[in-house]
């Protein structure tokens, strides 16, 4: 284990500082033996392999990755355990994602996959500043086979830092150890913030003198298509002038897009993940154009994925960035693919919608319900809690729809308990600000 940890960080200090073409020439060998191990060893690539005649040994570039059919998590819930490349007395560590059948998606890591992960975030950490020493306060939950928060934990203990495992919601108890232990980092959901900032005010908390520095935020984007401050950063940082990095991951990549000090999207780890990013066709889209990012594994030995398609429409950025890394970006989730409304011949994605409520501080709570109708377009419904509803706020927040976005949807009033039982369901380990109710018609 010391000897992959040990070769690990020299492939991370060598790699983000070569040419793009050392990098990719690197990450083709990476490339090659993936293929090698997937055809010795996954039953599910093996049975693809031989369905469209391909020979891994004549897969040699990044380029010819598309000679071979792409995977959908669709393919991974009908044939779970054929992705499986382990024995099951070799899996640690059992992850689970949600899938579009509504039946969980079972991950199996391995003690390598563990240490790939907690490499993968202790980079992480590095991009965004943590050191050895520092302690990091972890707002997220590590149960319910989540694989983040476990991932979080592996990659700030292999770093060396501090953690206060405090666990997710319950302002007060964040409170109480952020003015405890002065973490000078935190793990957090970011419109969570705006909760412990409203705590705070409420209780004469001294917010903006406390040790926090910096947040690492999961879940919500802090920068729209053209990597500018979402209304939802803007206001958490007029209020408390701290810094805000976005990363992006998800359990099928086991890797991270994390956010430099120059907030211009996620830098890839190179020797941990292959990204495409590919049109409704899957022909590759050229750099700063959005289309659904395709991902390749690289180094994982229990569930590996080729040409994984994670229904995220993103963008790609090659160009140098500031801080010196020579290794490329990933911006931020504009939305998912099987999520795009189609509305009186405007198309948009959830995360728009929600960063334009999220600019009325008069809102509490919000869910927003998509359904389908007889004609082929889409239905928006928003429902909404405030402490004071009245029409002229209806009328401000349906003009702002009107002129961001385009469109005007269906608005109505909510309790504020009755939304909060169902954005916080506890059958489901993330908030439901977004219900599609296509996929349950369809």
């Amino acid at each position: 284990m010391p000897r992959l940890a040990k070769k690990m960080k020299m492939e991370e200090m060598a790699m983000e500082r070569q040419t793009a073409v050392e990098i990719k020439a690197y990450q083709e060998e990476l490339l090659r033996r993936q293929l090698h191990y997937l055809n010795e060893k996954s039953p599910y690539y093996q049975a693809l392999f031989a369905m469209h005649g391909i020979e891994v040994s004549r897969i040699q570039t990044l380029e010819d990755l598309s000679r071979i059919p792409t995977t959908s998590k669709d393919d991974i819930q009908q044939h779970n355990d054929q992705f499986f490349c382990v024995d099951a007395s070799e899996v640690i560590d059992y992850c689970s994602t949600s899938g579009t059948l509504g039946r969980p998606v079972s991950f199996g890591l391995t003690e390598h996959d563990l240490e790939r992960l907690a490499y993968n975030e202790s980079r992480s950490f590095r991009t965004i500043g943590i050191q050895k020493g520092d302690i990091v306060q972890l707002m997220t939950t590590m149960d319910r086979r989540f694989m983040a928060g476990l991932a979080y934990f592996l990659g700030l203990r292999k770093l060396g830092a501090g953690i206060l495992r405090v666990g997710s919601g319950v302002p007060q108890m964040q409170w109480d150890s952020i003015l405890q232990y002065k973490p000078r980092f935190l793990i957090a959901v970011p419109s969570f913030l705006l909760k412990m900032i409203e705590y705070a005010e409420q209780h004469g908390i001294d917010y903006r003198n406390s040790s926090v520095e910096r947040v690492l935020c999961i879940g919500e984007s802090l920068r729209d298509q053209h990597l500018q401050d979402t209304v939802l950063t803007k206001r958490i940082q007029e209020k408390w002038p701290i810094q805000l990095h976005s990363t992006y991951a998800s359990t099928e990549m086991g890797a991270a897009f994390t956010e430099c000090e120059f907030f211009q999207g996620g830098h890839v780890h190179e020797d941990l993940i292959i990204t495409e990013v590919l049109d409704e066709f899957e022909n590759p889209v050229p750099d700063g154009e959005s289309g659904e990012l395709v991902i390749t594994t690289l180094g994982i030995q229990g569930v590996p994925l080729l040409r994984f398609k994670t229904g995220d429409v993103v963008k790609r950025y090659s160009e140098p960035c500031g801080c010196g890394r020579n290794t490329y970006r990933i911006g931020p989730v504009e939305g998912r693919k099987q999520h795009m409304v189609k509305y009186k011949g405007t198309t948009l994605y959830p995360p728009a919608m929600h960063d334009l409520l999220a600019g009325f501080p008069q809102i509490e709570q919000h869910v927003i319900e998509i359904l389908g109708n007889d004609i082929g377009t889409d239905e928006i419904v928003v429902y909404i809690s405030a402490k004071n509803q009245s029409e002229e706020l209806l009328s401000d927040i349906k003009d702002h729809f009107r002129a961001k976005l385009r469109v005007t949807p269906r608005i109505e009033w909510r309790g504020a308990e009755e939304l909060q039982k169902i954005i916080f369901n506890p059958l489901s380990r993330k908030p439901i600000t977004f219900i599609d109710k296509r996929q349950l018609d369809a």
